[in-house]
Order: C-alpha cells, then structure tokens, then sequence
C-alpha cells in the first residue's frame, strides 16, 4: 500500500521518514519529493509498505503527529 505524507519539515530525510514507519513493518521504498531547483524537500514524500495491514496502523498512529515541529499528514495515496 503507497502513503502519502504531507506536511513534513524541509529538514526532514529519507532515513528520518524511513525510520519513522519502520516499528509498524517493513518499508518497502521511501521517497521525499524534493524540488529541482533547490534540491531542498518540497515537504512531502510517498512510503510504500507491502502489508496493508501494516500501513494503515502506521497510518492511524502517525497521521496527526508531531514531528520536527510539524503535524505530519498521512494518507492513502491516490492512483496517478
């Protein structure tokens, strides 16, 4: 199942996100959507968990929660 997280703090990496989702199962890839002019993070970015199960618990846990001073967003992601 493939997350969306919104509204994360610019200094937030790929192994902060990675590390964040990992307690509730694997993380099968982590990606920040980063801007190609800055190459700074554009506060968001997709996780993809091969459980389901797993990804809504992380999602019903982490949606809401303070991290680096941000309330981060997670949902599912819609099909392009």
């Amino acid at each position: 199942m493939k997350l969306l997280v919104r509204n994360l703090a610019r200094t937030t990496t790929e192994a902060e996100l990675h590390s964040l989702f990992e307690p509730f199962g694997s993380v099968q890839s982590c990606k920040l959507v980063m801007d190609k002019t800055t190459g700074e993070s554009k506060g968001f970015g997709f996780i993809e968990m091969p459980r389901q199960g797993d990804a809504k618990a992380a999602m019903k846990s982490l949606n809401g929660k303070d991290i680096a001073g941000s309330k981060i967003r997670v949902k599912k992601a819609e099909a392009k």
